[in-house]
C-alpha cells in the first residue's frame, strides 16, 4: 500500500525497509484517536455552550473559566498537566483504597486530554452558532408545543450546524494535527512510528516527510467530508437568498 503511494509520488527510490506495517498501525492509531477525541470535544462543546447560554449564573461562570483557562494555555503544557494529574490522582486513589497500582492507558489519556482541550474551542463555536439562529424560530417551535429537546433537535441543531461547520472544520484540522503531541505520553501514533522507523533506518528526515504526506492525505479527505456536510446543511439556503 505505502510502496504504491511512494511510487505514485515519485519517491520509489526509497524503501520503507519493512516499516510499512508500523506506519500503517500508527496511521490507524492517529485516525482512531482523532475521531474519539472529536466525539468527546463535541460533547463537551455542546455542554459548555449550553452552560454559557444558561440563565444559571454558576454554570455561566464555570463555562467561562473553563474556556478562558484552556484557550490561554499551550496545548503541550495542558497535555502534560492533565496526563500526569490524572495518573497522580489515580495513584492516590488506589493507595487510599489499598488497590494495586493502575496505569492509565496512553490511548484513553490522549482521548480525554485532547477532548478536554478542544472542548473549549467547540464551546465557543457552538455558542456563536446557537446565537446566530433566529430567536423567532425557537419561539415558533415553542408555540407549536415542542419540548426543549425537540426544539433543539428539529429547529436549533440543523440551523446551528449551518453556522458552526466552518468552525468545526477548523477545530477538527487543528485537533488532527495536535494528535502528534500524544507521542510524548507514550502512544504509538503516526509521528512516533515515523520517528522509530527513521531512527532505526537512519533515514529520519525521509520518514518524517512521509508522515507529513500521510497527514496531508487525511486532511484532504477531511476537506471532502466537510464540503459534503456543508452542502447538506446549506441545502435550500442559496435558493432562498436569490
Amino acid at each position: 500500500m505505502f510502496e504504491d503511494l511512494l511510487q505514485h509520488l515519485g519517491l520509489s527510490a526509497f524503501s520503507l525497509k519493512g516499516f510499512g506495517p508500523l506506519l500503517l498501525k500508527g496511521t490507524w492509531m492517529t485516525i482512531n484517536l482523532s475521531l474519539m477525541s472529536l466525539l468527546v470535544s463535541v460533547g463537551l462543546g455542546l455542554l459548555g455552550a449550553s452552560a454559557k447560554l444558561s440563565s444559571v449564573r454558576v454554570l455561566r461562570i464555570t463555562a467561562q473559566v473553563y474556556t478562558t483557562l484552556i484557550r490561554g494555555i499551550p496545548d503541550l503544557v495542558l497535555m502534560l498537566l492533565i496526563f500526569y494529574s490524572l495518573q497522580t490522582w489515580l495513584t492516590s486513589l488506589t493507595e487510599a483504597l489499598g488497590w494495586d497500582y493502575i496505569e492509565i492507558d496512553p490511548f484513553a489519556a490522549g482521548v480525554i486530554t485532547l477532548g478536554f482541550i478542544y472542548g473549549a474551542y467547540f464551546t465557543e463555536t457552538f455558542r456563536g452558532a446557537i446565537l446566530a439562529v433566529p430567536r423567532g424560530q425557537v419561539e415558533a417551535a415553542t408555540a407549536y408545543g415542542l419540548k426543549r429537546f425537540q426544539r433543539f433537535r428539529f429547529v436549533v441543531f440543523p440551523q446551528m450546524m449551518r453556522y458552526a461547520l466552518p468552525g468545526i472544520g477548523n477545530n477538527w484540522m487543528v485537533m488532527l494535527k495536535a494528535t502528534a503531541l500524544v507521542s510524548i505520553i507514550g502512544l504509538a501514533d503516526l509521528v512516533k512510528a515515523a520517528q522509530d522507523a527513521g531512527k532505526s533506518s537512519y533515514q529520519l528526515f525521509y520518514f518524517l516527510v512521509l508522515a507529513a504526506l500521510i497527514y496531508l492525505m487525511i486532511t484532504s479527505a477531511s476537506n471532502v467530508a466537510l464540503r459534503w456536510l456543508e452542502r447538506r446543511y446549506n441545502a435550500g439556503t442559496r435558493e432562498a437568498l436569490r
